[in-house]
């Protein structure tokens, strides 16, 4: 199995930390986000990692290297000063996601959420996990129904950045800049996207002060 890490974003509400370092290099605990998540993946046993890179991305490889020191073996997909979002960014790493489902992760999101979420299952494009709307959140994303996603007026869950696809999925996406909202939406709406909500840790490393609650609440070595 590959897994996708998305690194590209500039994290614009994360300034000034993020003026000078990707996002997806801060520090919770005294670990990188990033470096968190190639080391839950090499312990679920998927060591082929493929992470998009955008602003600031030298740093990120510069970092990480090819991986061996995390377990894994790493493939980049630069998207230089043209960050394509996350459904662009994803559309254009696909020839280096092979064949069979694989697995997306947000850089920028803190979990103890165990990998690889679940796959998907027969007749369905893909697999994403939720969370429960964080109280910073004026609206959830979606709603999960019978192990679906689905759209509702005050949906209660939000996304968590992780996901699990089928190449397929992406069979109609034109290359570019998109986000993957809309194609969400639409399968949520024809019963397509499997879902499951976790209710353990999992936190959106957004602004400043979230981080800093974070790192209190994780101090380091944990």
């Amino acid at each position: 199995m590959i897994a996708m890490l998305l690194a590209a974003g500039r994290g614009e509400r994360l300034r000034p930390i993020t003026a000078t370092m990707p996002k997806a290099l801060v520090e919770v605990a005294g670990q990188s986000l990033i470096e968190r998540h190639l080391t839950t993946l090499s312990a679920a046993g998927i060591t082929n990692v493929v992470i998009n890179l955008g602003w600031l991305g030298e740093q990120i490889a510069e970092r990480l290297g090819s991986g061996r020191e995390y377990g894994v073996s790493i493939a980049y997909s630069p998207e230089g000063d043209d960050i394509l979002e996350t459904g662009g960014g994803i559309v254009r790493a696909l020839p280096l996601l092979g064949e069979r489902s694989f697995v997306v992760v947000n850089a920028d999101v803190f979990t103890d959420m165990p990998l690889p979420p679940p796959l998907p299952a027969a007749g369905e494009t893909g697999h994403l996990v939720m969370v429960p709307r964080p109280a910073y959140r004026e609206r959830g994303d979606f709603d999960v129904a019978c192990g679906k996603l689905a759209s509702s007026a005050a949906p209660a869950f939000t996304f968590s950045g992780i996901a699990s696809y089928r190449p397929e999925f992406f069979r109609d996406a034109k290359p570019g800049r998109f986000s993957l909202a809309p194609m969400l939406r639409e399968a949520a709406d024809k019963r397509l996207m499997g879902a499951s909500v976790y209710r353990g840790l999992w936190e959106d490393v957004g602004t400043p002060e979230r981080l800093e609650a974070l790192n209190r609440r994780c101090p380091e070595g944990r």
